[in-house]
This record gives C-alpha cells, sequence and structure tokens, in this order.
C-alpha cells in the first residue's frame, strides 16, 4: 500500500516488552503511519523507530538480542536516523544498568542505570515535574517548563554528559529525564500516558518526520 502524502512513517520496535499499543495510538492520533514491527529488513529500511519498553533492562537487551535486533539498531543510530526511546526503551541508550547484575546497554549516551535508594516508595510511579535543562531540541516546541509528566520505574539514568541532557526530575534524587542529539531522543517517562504535555512531545516527533519528508521530497 503506498504511503498517504506527508502522512510519515514511525515504526515502533516491537521486542515483546509492553507498552506497545498505547504508543502506537498516541502516534496514529497524529497522523503517523505507525509500523509494529520486529522484521530485520521493515527496521532496516525505517527511517524513524521507537523504541518503548516495560520491564528490565536485562530482560529487554536480551530479548533485542534473541531477535537479532542490536546490530539493527546500532546501524540506525550510526547513520543518524531517528529513534527515540521511551522509559525502558530510554535507559536501554545508556552504557549500562546495574538492574538484576550489570548488563551492558547500547552505549549510545555515557552513564550508568542505578537503582533508586533510600527509605522511600519505590517504584517512583506517578506524575512528577521535569525541569527543562535545554529546551532548544525541536521535540520540545511548546512543552512548558516544569511540566508534569508520567513515571513509572525503580532504576534511574545517571548521565555522564550534561550536554546531551534536556531535562531532569528529581524521586529525593536528581535524574535524567530526557536526553538527545543527532536524530537521537529518549524520555524516562511515558509521553504516551503524559496527556497534553506528553502528547505534544509526540506531535513534535510527528511533525518533525512530516516536515524532514517534504523537503526531502522537494528536492527529488
Amino acid at each position: 500500500m503506498a504511503s498517504v502524502p506527508n502522512k510519515p512513517k514511525v515504526t515502533v520496535v516491537d521486542y515483546g516488552m509492553g507498552n506497545i499499543y498505547s504508543v502506537v495510538k498516541a502516534l496514529e492520533k497524529f497522523d503517523a503511519e505507525v509500523i509494529l514491527s520486529a522484521d530485520l529488513d521493515q527496521l532496516r529500511e525505517a527511517t524513524a523507530l521507537v523504541l518503548p519498553g516495560d520491564g528490565a533492562f536485562k530482560a529487554a537487551m536480551a530479548n533485542l538480542e534473541n531477535r537479532e535486533l542490536l546490530p539493527v539498531l546500532r546501524r540506525h543510530v550510526e547513520d543518524k536516523k531517528w529513534l527515540f526511546g521511551i522509559c525502558v526503551g530510554f535507559q536501554l541508550l545508556f552504557e549500562e544498568s546495574e538492574e538484576f547484575g550489570s548488563c551492558q546497554g547500547f552505549g549510545f549516551f555515557p552513564g550508568k542505570v542505578k537503582r533508586f535508594q533510600g527509605d522511600f516508595t519505590i517504584p517512583h510511579m506517578g506524575w512528577n515535574q521535569v525541569s527543562q535543562i535545554r529546551s532548544d531540541h525541536p521535540l520540545l516546541r511548546g512543552v512548558p517548563e516544569n511540566a508534569n509528566f508520567y513515571f513509572i520505574h525503580s532504576y534511574y539514568a545517571s548521565c555522564q554528559n550534561q550536554d546531551v541532557v534536556f531535562g531532569q526530575c528529581e524521586y529525593f534524587t536528581p535524574f535524567t529525564a530526557i536526553v538527545g542529539r543527532d536524530k537521537l531522543f529518549g524520555t524516562q517517562f511515558h509521553p504516551e500516558k503524559s496527556h497534553e504535555n506528553g502528547l505534544k512531545i509526540i506531535e513534535n516527533f510527528v511533525q518533525v518526520l512530516r516536515e524532514e519528508e517534504s523537503w526531502n521530497s522537494s528536492r527529488q
């Protein structure tokens, strides 16, 4: 089936870690053509990927490895194509996690995923404010400073390069909530569950893809 003109394609990586259909519906809300796939050829051809995820870091990496998706995703980022990681998909972008023992991540961003420590409720679940360290990312256009987003996680990312940190949250300790560089972007929170503020990020993502496709078409 031919693509609808100016209807950008987004491929959601289906690797068995949940949080799939709410992401698909949120993208479709803004008129994206969404493909849900773990097919290697489809993922290689994709211009924009979303890597969602609920659950454990180590299980997520194992699922990606078992489906032979790790080299495909690495090449996608090396080719500077869009990849949007959400929740566990965000954590996988870092070097390693201590969840259920040390486990290596993609290492696209320097830093480690650590467990919250302290005499307070874990997981961190519910609404919390995100302070924008930088607001110049195109996916943050129109997103208010200190906007509330929906979180659910027991581990947090400690990023070692502040140049890629676009947002920070605090749950008894500060942690990285938004990262980005080139066309790689990630959020610890669930934008698809974060009502107006989160949906604005998804809308921006689809709009950026639409603008890029229009620009590429005008050059042909």
